[in-house]
């Protein structure tokens, strides 16, 4: 694993964000990589509740100022960056005014979903991939934690597929056995359309479940690890040429080193 890049695209990570499986392996994943002499960067959506003044983020200005087409609407990316204390790793937050100013992570402070958690989703994911381009930090595996980071396997796959900077780039998708009920915008496949991503396997998204958000995740990617989870998701989806590994939470972190080997040594 000495000197290969690996990105860690999130919903979140501990310090900024409240403890749970996902934001602990967050964290825990790449300070494992970096002891194994890996190099890393960490991307999770700049939310309202994550303090700026007390994590000392600050705005990158140089990559601030990217317009991203979403849905035919030019929507600025702003992007914050931060280390965490004690910690050879850097988070970068991918911000917007209409999307994560002021906002939760899923739901409003009523309990109520997001209308728009399908365009947060594509934002999120474009911001992530136009930012490492910008960075010239090209990842050789990126991992994939939570809903919101479920498109970038398939704008990886689908939308850049023709940039070679891109093309050699693996995924892995963790499903976590927690899932947002519920559905996204009853035109969500038609946005993603929009970026001429016109495929057959984004048609699951027509019944715009968050289920089916995971599944987009899990079919565009190289290799997945369902963690404390039945792999119900194999019943309905062709995962038979990809590394697909089970684990439980003890278990986890140690199977994702060896599956990041694996796909690194191919």
């Amino acid at each position: 694993m000495k000197g290969k890049k690996i990105l860690f695209i999130s919903s979140e990570v501990i310090p900024y964000m409240p403890q749970n499986e996902i934001s602990s392996s967050t964290y825990m994943l790449p300070k494992l990589v970096n002891e194994n002499e890996g190099q890393t960067r960490i991307f999770i959506p700049k939310y309202g509740t994550i303090n700026e003044r007390r994590h000392q983020l600050h705005e990158v200005i140089r990559l601030s100022g990217i317009n991203l087409v979403i849905n035919d609407m030019d929507m600025p990316l702003i992007l914050k960056v931060a280390s965490i204390p004690k910690e050879r790793m850097q988070v970068y937050f991918i911000d917007s005014e209409d999307y994560f100013k002021g906002r939760l992570v899923d739901k409003d402070k009523n309990n109520n979903l997001y209308s728009d958690n399908d365009e947060r989703a594509i934002f999120f994911a474009k911001g992530v991939i136009e930012t490492i381009k910008k960075l010239n930090w090209i990842p050789d595996l990126i991992h994939v934690h939570g809903w919101i980071a479920s498109l970038v396997p398939v704008y990886i796959k689908k939308y850049y597929n023709n940039d070679s900077l891109l093309e050699n780039i693996k995924v892995l998708t963790s499903i976590y056995n927690t899932s947002v009920e519920g559905k996204m915008h009853k035109d969500f496949i038609k946005k993603i359309l929009f970026d001429n991503i016109n495929d057959e396997s984004i048609e699951i998204l027509k019944k715009s479940t968050y289920e089916n958000l995971y599944n987009i995740s899990i079919l565009h990617s190289d290799a997945v690890i369902f963690v404390d989870k039945k792999s119900d998701y194999k019943e309905s989806l062709d995962i038979n040429n990809k590394v697909v590994v089970h684990a439980n939470m003890d278990e986890y972190h140690d199977k994702c080193l060896d599956i990041y080997k694996r796909i690194l040594e191919q």
